[in-house]
């Protein structure tokens, strides 16, 4: 039994019908060049002959709480995890993304392990997908992406690849690591205690630089009211596509700012168009609050339960000039780096839930009328792998992330860079967030606006 760590637990104390707690990814695939018509049938009948390692054969133990402890499932059913799907036709990309947004808004079975695999057939242009949902208290996105990547090769003639959900031969296994014995669990506990002495000054600090407008403070104003701060329902909506990351490098290097800030100058643009054509376009400009991976930082960390930090940054949506918008925001971003400087990744996610709190007051009736949200959107940018990839022949040809939007927080936006590309995954309420889509034309226009404001154009 291993008891789950009160970060994790927290995720399933927030979830409801209407606020499903789990992340997914969409993959699309090249079938190998000697793939049959039954290709897609033959992988998923393999796939559920896989032993399952014991991370995805984890499942709840007891009353949720924040005691809440895994226990492992010895009688797995994989037919009900591991399941094979086609597209209506004409079996576009629209209606692939039609599909992934309403598996994504169904929720998991507590009664067994925390996980969804789809293979995905009928796309006209002879490509397959894969779509994969696992709870947040189980894995984060970050730990998610990892797995994958570790189950891919970049040889296209390899096999014998397991999914990432695989258990290797016993032959194959790593030996044990070494934990320190039994007073490592105790010293780990002082180490946490010494650490959350210090974090006083460092909370008085955030109260004043996130919430009091002080002239020094990560945000020139706070966060405003708007149309994506309401109540949301469990129902989603996905939009998906991918830019090329030399257009957005070289943004970054005329600019100065890094990539990171150039894609969420993307998004600030494409916001203030889409807000714009609704007329609901707040004075005051839209805050962004951006999670930031503490696993560099934790040189113990393994591949399950969830490490990040949160910066919440301006993202200029008042500024009509793109370049302002950019700077802005890469400024803003630095000022929030500098004040995690020197921290541990215990303070910065005590910290870091600070902003989180409206998060769950909004689950109240009436809780996101009370309480004015501390950023408007959430946006992720979790880094992929940077060379093309394979699994037993078949090519990888994209990734896009699909995430969890929550109470008064009804659009996610998360990116994930892949061999030369970066893909943002937008995900949306699908009652709330209206033409979800129309954000992808403006995530170009952004970007086009950014290349000629940077060139001198």
């Amino acid at each position: 039994m291993a008891i789950m760590p009160v970060t994790d637990s927290m995720f399933l104390l927030a979830e409801s019908r209407e606020h499903p707690m789990h992340v997914g990814g969409l993959q699309l695939w090249k079938p190998p060049a000697d793939a049959g018509p039954d290709y897609l049938a033959e992988l998923h009948h393999r796939l559920l002959a896989t032993e399952v390692r014991s991370l995805f054969r984890r499942r709840l133990r007891g009353p949720i709480g924040l005691g809440q402890a895994w226990r492992i499932d010895d009688d797995m059913d994989l037919e009900y995890h591991i399941r094979l799907s086609a597209l209506p036709r004409p079996g576009r990309v629209r209606e692939l993304l039609e599909l992934a947004g309403r598996l994504h808004g169904s929720l998991l079975d507590r009664h067994r392990p925390l996980w969804e695999y789809h293979l995905i057939e009928g796309m006209t242009d002879g490509r397959f997908a894969s779509y994969t949902k696992v709870h947040h208290s189980l894995l984060d996105g970050v730990s998610a992406l990892r797995l994958l990547a570790k189950s891919l090769s970049t040889d296209p003639d390899a096999r014998e690849l397991l999914p990432p959900w695989g258990e290797p031969p016993a032959s194959e296994k790593k030996g044990p690591r070494a934990n320190g014995g039994p007073l490592a669990g105790i010293r780990g506990a002082a180490k946490a205690v010494g650490e959350l002495a210090g974090l006083a000054p460092a909370l008085w600090q955030t109260a004043n630089d996130l919430f009091r407008e002080q002239s020094a403070s990560t945000l020139a104003s706070p966060a405003p009211r708007s149309m994506l701060n309401v109540p949301i329902t469990g129902a989603r909506r996905f939009a998906a596509d991918q830019w090329d990351m030399d257009r957005i490098r070289k943004v970054s290097k005329a600019a100065g700012a890094t990539l990171n800030d150039v894609m969420l100058a993307m998004c600030s643009g494409a916001l203030r168009r889409y807000l714009l054509s609704y007329d609901a376009l707040p004075e005051r400009p839209l805050v962004a609050g951006v999670p930031v991976s503490l696993r560099a930082r934790k040189k113990d960390s393994g591949d399950s339960g969830n490490a990040v930090g949160l910066i919440l940054c301006n993202l200029a949506t008042d500024q009509a000039d793109p370049a302002t918008r950019l700077a802005e925001i890469h400024a803003s971003m630095t000022r929030g780096k500098e004040f995690y400087a020197g921290m541990s990744p215990l303070q910065i996610t005590a910290l870091s839930a600070l902003p989180l709190i409206p998060l769950a007051v909004g689950v109240l009736p009436g809780g996101t009328k009370v309480m004015s949200p501390r950023f408007n959107v959430l946006i992720s940018n979790v880094p992929g792998p940077p060379r093309r990839l394979y699994w037993n022949g078949a090519e990888l040809d994209g990734i896009y992330p699909v995430s969890i939007p929550y109470e008064g927080q009804a659009l996610n936006i998360t990116v994930t860079s892949y061999a030369g590309r970066l893909a943002f995954g937008l995900t949306g309420c699908r009652r709330t967030v209206p033409h979800l889509q129309r954000l992808l034309g403006y995530l170009e226009d952004s970007l086009t606006e950014l290349e000629k404001a940077t060139s001198g154009v």
